[in-house]
């Protein structure tokens, strides 16, 4: 939700270039909390979109507040139907999988799901390079050939019109767990479970924000209950779904799926099951990303992610579903530091890429899509790249891998800013002629191009998306929710402040201004990031970190232009606890000068 009200402390024209306004009501307590109509967490929950009437249900999300029925779902009553009845006679089931977290998250569920059913499934990752996204003709044949009666595609398939009629060609029954845009005509399947079906009820496309994950968790609710019904359990234990939510926070987070309704229930019960480390292989994850503390909302996003993504981008695309469903600690522990050595890969493999990338920009300075290409790209890093593009330009970005197949054809991956709707884009471009293969959501997006498309495809984007993304732009504003003196900045406050997550996509994370300030210290550490040591009138002291910022203009304007002036800065309030106790700090996501 976006104020239109006047701008904070009167900027207009930040450091980043924006104008400060609140995102919900006046939250100004730099001179005292007088005036403050509701607490801290209540004026969060507002400013969100979270009707008065309907706090309480929010400030404690619950699976029962808001999980819906399943079977609201289109073909979501055949899909447990199906899958039921595999388990029942003992059919060979085979999960399909997507390579990045969201998949391998989607795919450990369901293997964990039949095994506590008394039912061993096999997994299938396809390799990013060699097989690229989606399920492939051939490799469902080949599996249904192995022996499998019921193939189960998670996080992809919706799309996979050629491969799905191979495989019923075959004689194999195909289940679609998916929640990538779909297109009016749907591929052939025993089921399409994916509330982004343009033929979905109203209910379920009101959950169209779902990760895969989370729909994979509905399918196994709806398996339990027909379970259920059939008998199944009369001489059994039922499984325990709950503990499964570990696995549907770290895929909805890591896919960057909006946290708001269902999954901020997801991730808020998800990190309290992960707390447990009953999961062998998660728990080999949080020790590997050395984390001597239960995981937060952006751990899982920052560390844990990335090292199940690490295997499908430059590694084994099987490791991430093999950690997740070992229940070996010492080859959890191996996976866990191979995923480890390969993020580090990953990271080395990304810059140079970054480096590439970067140089093309100035000729694209009058694009409203940047679209970015090279020759010897990594197909496995180019989705981070745009994200980080993405950030750079405000701008929806497509980098393309060029001869990524055996054809010379290009891979792309596209990140995209609120407002714009890349997925469907990309959807449109494919069926207009100028992609081989294009699908996504809203934020993201992948596809595969010839090189001689390539001109044709920017023109197109940038003739088709020009005016969301000058609406998008326009909009933009840098939105606070708080403004703190420096001594204001506490450990106390930082907690009443998480109190109002989890925070992601779509739940935005307290933006916090605190002034003024003058910088005592300033100097970069790492390789591009700028530490700020600032003091205010109030006696307050506190360390600000910009990351990946010490070449910006604002980076440099805070390192060499600020020096004695004062200033208001914005951003997350953290907690530091390196040191002999905790103390606040703030990741700065901009700064602006009080004269």
């Amino acid at each position: 939700m976006e104020s239109r009200s006047a701008s904070v402390f009167g900027i207009d024209r930040s450091l980043t270039g924006k104008a400060w306004r609140w995102r919900g009501g006046n939250m100004d307590l730099s001179d005292g909390p007088a005036g403050l109509e509701d607490d801290i967490v209540t004026q969060l929950l507002l400013s969100r979109g979270v009707p008065r009437e309907d706090l309480e249900r929010h400030r404690n999300p619950s699976l029962r507040a808001f999980l819906p029925d399943p079977s609201a779902f289109r073909d979501m009553d055949a899909a447990a139907e199906r899958v039921a009845q595999a388990v029942m006679t003992g059919e060979t089931v085979t999960v399909y999988g997507d390579y990045d977290v969201d998949g391998a998250t989607s795919a450990a569920l369901l293997i964990l799901l039949l095994r506590d059913l008394g039912h061993d499934a096999r997994y299938y990752i396809p390799d990013r390079l060699l097989e690229g996204y989606g399920p492939s003709g051939e490799a469902l044949v080949r599996i249904a050939g192995e022996g499998s009666s019921l193939i189960v595609t998670v996080d992809c398939g919706a799309m996979a019109y050629e491969a799905l009629e191979m495989a019923h060609e075959a004689g194999v029954d195909v289940i679609v767990v998916d929640h990538h845009k779909c297109s009016p005509q749907l591929p052939r399947a025993a089921a399409l479970v994916n509330p982004n079906r343009l033929d979905e009820s109203d209910l379920a496309a009101g959950h169209g924000h779902l990760a895969a994950v989370g729909v994979a968790f509905l399918l196994a609710v709806a398996t339990v209950r027909t379970l259920r019904r059939r008998g199944y359990f009369e001489s059994r234990r039922e499984p325990d779904l709950f503990a499964l939510l570990d696995l549907v926070a770290l895929g909805t987070v890591a896919d960057v799926a909006a946290l708001h309704g269902l999954n901020r229930a997801f991730v808020a019960q998800g990190l309290r099951v992960m707390a447990k480390r009953d999961n062998v292989g998660m728990a080999a994850l949080i020790d590997a990303s050395r984390l001597s503390r239960a995981p937060t909302c952006s751990d899982l996003g920052f560390a844990l992610g990335p090292r199940i993504n690490a295997g499908g981008r430059v590694g084994e695309s099987t490791l991430g579903v093999r950690l997740l469903t070992t229940t070996d600690a010492d080859e959890a522990q191996q996976i866990a530091a191979q995923l480890s050595r390969l993020n580090d890969e990953r990271r080395s493999i990304e810059q140079a890429v970054q480096e590439m990338a970067d140089l093309q920009l100035g000729r694209q300075h009058n694009r409203a899509v940047i679209v970015v290409a090279g020759d010897g790209w990594h197909p496995g890093v180019i989705g981070i790249v745009a994200g980080r593009l993405k950030e750079k330009t405000g701008k929806p970005t497509l980098v393309i891998a060029l001869g990524a197949d055996e054809a010379g054809n290009g891979k792309g991956s596209g990140r995209s800013i609120p407002g714009v709707d890349l997925g469907a884009a990309i959807i449109a471009a494919r069926e207009a002629g100028l992609l081989m293969a294009g699908g996504g959501h809203a934020m993201a997006a992948g596809l595969t191009i010839a090189p001689d498309k390539l001109e044709a495809l920017s023109d197109w984007l940038d003739e088709r998306l020009a005016a969301d993304v000058s609406r998008a732009s326009a909009g933009q504003a840098m939105l606070l929710d708080l403004a703190l003196s420096p001594g204001g900045l506490t450990p106390a406050l930082v907690e009443t402040l998480e109190s109002a997550g989890p925070f992601g996509m779509g739940w935005p994370g307290p933006r916090v201004a605190v002034g003024p300030v003058r910088i005592v210290k300033a100097d970069v550490v790492g390789a591009d990031h700028l530490r700020l040591i600032v003091s205010g009138p109030d006696g307050g002291r506190f360390k600000a970190m910009a990351f990946r910022s010490a070449e910006t203009e604002m980076g440099q304007a805070l390192l060499h232009a600020a020096q004695g002036r004062r200033l208001w800065l914005a951003g997350r309030a953290r907690i530091d606890d390196w040191g002999s106790r905790p103390q606040a700090e703030l990741h700065l996501d901009d700064a602006a000068f009080c004269d």
